[in-house]
Parts: C-alpha cells; sequence; structure tokens
C-alpha cells in the first residue's frame, strides 16, 4: 500500500486477486474531512477498459457507536454495478477488526 494522504495525492495497493494473480487498483484522494468524510476515485487493474469512479466514506458516530456509509458512484453501466460487489465483505472485515480490538 502506497498512501500520500492529502487531497490531490495518489494512492495505490497492491495485490493478489482470489485467482492468485497481481493486481492493483488506486486513486486521487479528492476529499478528507477528519473524522467525518474520506473520498478518493477508484481505478482498479483487473478489468480491461476501467473508468474511474468515486468512493466516499462518511463516518457519523452517535452515542458510542460509528456508522460507515460507503457511496461508489460513477459506475454508468449495469456490468460496472455487478463487478463492485465487494464492499459488503471489506465493511464485514473492518467489523470483525474492530471488535477484535475492543
Amino acid at each position: 500500500m502506497e498512501s500520500d494522504l492529502r487531497p490531490g495525492g495518489k494512492w495505490m495497493m497492491h495485490f493478489e486477486s482470489w485467482g492468485g494473480s497481481p493486481s492493483s487498483v488506486g486513486g486521487v484522494y479528492r476529499t478528507i474531512e477528519p473524522p467525518n468524510v474520506l473520498a478518493f476515485t477508484w481505478l482498479p487493474s483487473w478489468y480491461e477498459n476501467a473508468t474511474e469512479t468515486l468512493v466516499t466514506f462518511d463516518l457519523q458516530e452517535h452515542a458510542g457507536v460509528t456508522t460507515v456509509r460507503i457511496t461508489h458512484s460513477g459506475l454508468v453501466t449495469d456490468q460496472d454495478r455487478a463487478s463492485h460487489q465487494g464492499w459488503p465483505h471489506i465493511l464485514s472485515a473492518l467489523r470483525a477488526y474492530v471488535q477484535s480490538a475492543a
């Protein structure tokens, strides 16, 4: 993972896909408003002709509980939308991590 965490800063993550092949995803940070908003562009390497999209994390804390809402915008075709179904898995992993640290 490489990250220049500032508006306009770039980020890149390299990993092995579920099939074992090398992959990467990267983009540019658009909005950073601690502790409530993080928005960045998303451009995956594993889709031919992928278009850049925008991912926004909105976090709201109330009574010691933080609600996380992810909006992935710019998915213009049904194929785009169908291919970006990994967020529930990522949020489950985030929940497990937070609960294990508590």
